[in-house]
C-alpha cells in the first residue's frame, strides 16, 4: 500500500491526475472486463508516469519530479489481468530508508548543494517504457534506462547498455525500415552535447554521433524518417547558476529565451557526421507524431506550442491550481528543405491536441492517420492529412491518455475519480466509443507514454 499525501478537496479530475498518488500497489490480478475484448488482442500494455508526487508530508515542486509508476495490463483469450507498481529506484529506496527527501528541488538546500557537488540525482524512471531485445526499460530523460522485469515489474537496476554517456531520452523511436530503435541523450558540461544512439533489433547498441549545442537546454522528443533523425531544439535554457547554487525550484531552472530561436538539427542515418542544422523562429513542442522523406524534403507532423508556458502550467498542479496546461497545443505539419535550410510549418487542425501516435508499421514513412487526445485529454480520435478530426468525446467525469494502435484497435488508459480503465476502440469506428473496457479498481495518476508488447 502506498501512503497518499492529502491534497485540497477538488472536483477537478485533471488536478487529481497530476497530483494525487497511486492509491494501491499490486502485482498482476484479474480485472473486470466490460464488453467483449477482441480475440486478436494478446499481449501486455505498459503505461508509465509519475505515481508519487511527494513524500513525508511534503510535495515535490513539479509533477515531473514524481517517482515513476508502471501500470501493466495483460490481454489473453478475452480476459485481462493488471499490475500497478511504483518503481523502487535506487534514489527512492535511499530516501525511504532515511525517512526524508534527499533528492530533487524539494530536498533541503544543503542536501541539494551536496548532490550537485557529487553529481548525484534520483532517476525517477517516470516518463515512458520501451521494449528492446525482449527487455523492458522505464525511461526518464535525465537518467539512464531503468530495467524492469516484464513478468512482475520488478526492479532490475539502471543500465548503460554499454554505450550511454549520461542520460537517455524517454522518447526512443523505432524505424521499421532499418529495424532499429533510435534515441538521444543530453550531456551537460562546459559544452552541452547531444548524443545520438542506435539500438538495432540484433546486436549491440552504438553511438551514432555527438553534436555540440549552443547552450544547456531541455530536449524532450525528436522524430525519425527512414533517412534522417530530426531534432527541434527550442530556445530553452537551464539556468546553470541557479542549478549550481540550488536557487528556486524545478520551475525556476527552466527559462524561455525566444531570442535564440529554435534550432533544427537533421542527422542522416547513413552518414551521421554530415549534420544539417539551421535556426528558425522560436516555438516549442512536447511530442512528434511521425515524419517521412518526400524527395529532398522532410515532412514532420508534431504538436506545436508558441512558448514554454505549458511547462509552468503543469507545474501549477502541485499548488492546487486549476490549469489548462495543454490548451495551446495544435497539430502542425512542417516541411524541412535540407538544401535551402528552411522550415515552413502549417497548422492542420484548430483543436487542442496532445500525445500523437501513428500505426507502428507506418513509422518513418508516409502515414494515413494520426491518433491523439483532444481538449485537455477529454476526447480520443484521429486526424487525417486534410486535418479532419474524428473523435469520441468522453463524458465530463473521464480523461484519456495517449492512444496506441494495436491490431486494428486503439487502446487508451482512461481515468475517473478513484478508478481507471483501458478503453478498447475499433480504430475504424472511434466515434462510436469503446467496444470494451478493462476496469482498474483504484486511482491511477496520469501516465505519459507506453508500449504494447
Amino acid at each position: 500500500m502506498v501512503a497518499a499525501i492529502k491534497h485540497p478537496a477538488t472536483p477537478d479530475l485533471a488536478l487529481e491526475l497530476w497530483s494525487k498518488d497511486l492509491t494501491r500497489e499490486h502485482g498482476f490480478e484479474p480485472l473486470r472486463v466490460e464488453g467483449a475484448l477482441p480475440a486478436s488482442l494478446r499481449g501486455t500494455l505498459y503505461r508509465n508516469g509519475p505515481g508519487q508526487f511527494g513524500q513525508f508530508g511534503a510535495h515535490y515542486a513539479h509533477p515531473f519530479e514524481g517517482d515513476g509508476a508502471v501500470t501493466a495490463i495483460r490481454f489473453d483469450n478475452g480476459q485481462a489481468t493488471g499490475a500497478s507498481k511504483i518503481t523502487p529506484t535506487t534514489g527512492l529506496v535511499e530516501e525511504r530508508a532515511a525517512r526524508k527527501m534527499i533528492y530533487g528541488t524539494s530536498a533541503p538546500w544543503h542536501r541539494r548543494i551536496a548532490n550537485t557537488l557529487r553529481g548525484k540525482i534520483k532517476n525517477t524512471a517516470n516518463t515512458s517504457v520501451v521494449m528492446w531485445q525482449h527487455r523492458l526499460f522505464a525511461l526518464m530523460e535525465g537518467g539512464k534506462p531503468t530495467e524492469l522485469s516484464p513478468a512482475d515489474l520488478g526492479f532490475l537496476g539502471e543500465q548503460d547498455l554499454g554505450v550511454i554517456q549520461g542520460a537517455f531520452s524517454a522518447h526512443p523511436h523505432y524505424v521499421p525500415a532499418t529495424r532499429t530503435l533510435y534515441n538521444f541523450g543530453l550531456e551537460y558540461g562546459r559544452v552541452t552535447k547531444l548524443h545520438v544512439y542506435a539500438l538495432p533489433e540484433v546486436g549491440a547498441a552504438r553511438e551514432l554521433v555527438a553534436i555540440p549545442l549552443a547552450g544547456p537546454t531541455m530536449l524532450h522528443d525528436f522524430i525519425a524518417t527512414e533517412t534522417h533523425l530530426v531534432f527541434f531544439v527550442s530556445p530553452i535554457r537551464i539556468s546553470i547558476a541557479r542549478a549550481m547554487l540550488q536557487i528556486g525550484d524545478f520551475n525556476d531552472l527552466i527559462q524561455w529565451k525566444p531570442e535564440h530561436g529554435t534550432e533544427v538539427i537533421c542527422v542522416p542515418i547513413a552518414n551521421p557526421e554530415k549534420v544539417v542544422r539551421f535556426t528558425t523562429e522560436p516555438f516549442f513542442q512536447w511530442h512528434f507524431a511521425n515524419a517521412y522523406t518526400r524527395g529532398k524534403a522532410l515532412v514532420i507532423d508534431y504538436v506545436r506550442y508558441p512558448t514554454l508556458d505549458t511547462f509552468h502550467e503543469i507545474g501549477g498542479y502541485v499548488r492546487g491550481e486549476d490549469q489548462a496546461a495543454l490548451s495551446d497545443g495544435r497539430y502542425h505539419r512542417a516541411i524541412v528543405d535540407l538544401d535551402r535550410k528552411t522550415l515552413v510549418s502549417e497548422q492542420l487542425a484548430d483543436r487542442e491536441c496532445e500525445f500523437p501516435t501513428v500505426i507502428p508499421g507506418e513509422r518513418g514513412r508516409e502515414h494515413a492517420l494520426t491518433f491523439a487526445t483532444f481538449d485537455q485529454l477529454g476526447a480520443i480520435g484521429s486526424i487525417d492529412h486534410a486535418g479532419t478530426i474524428t473523435a469520441h468525446e468522453l463524458p465530463s467525469h473521464q480523461r484519456a491518455s495517449e492512444p496506441l494502435y494495436v491490431e486494428g484497435h486503439l487502446l487508451s488508459l482512461c481515468h475517473e475519480h478513484d478508478r481507471a480503465f483501458v478503453a478498447v476502440y475499433d480504430a475504424t469506428r472511434i466515434a462510436n466509443g469503446p467496444i470494451a473496457k478493462v476496469w482498474i479498481d483504484h486511482h491511477v495518476p496520469l501516465t505519459f507514454h507506453g508500449t504494447f508488447a
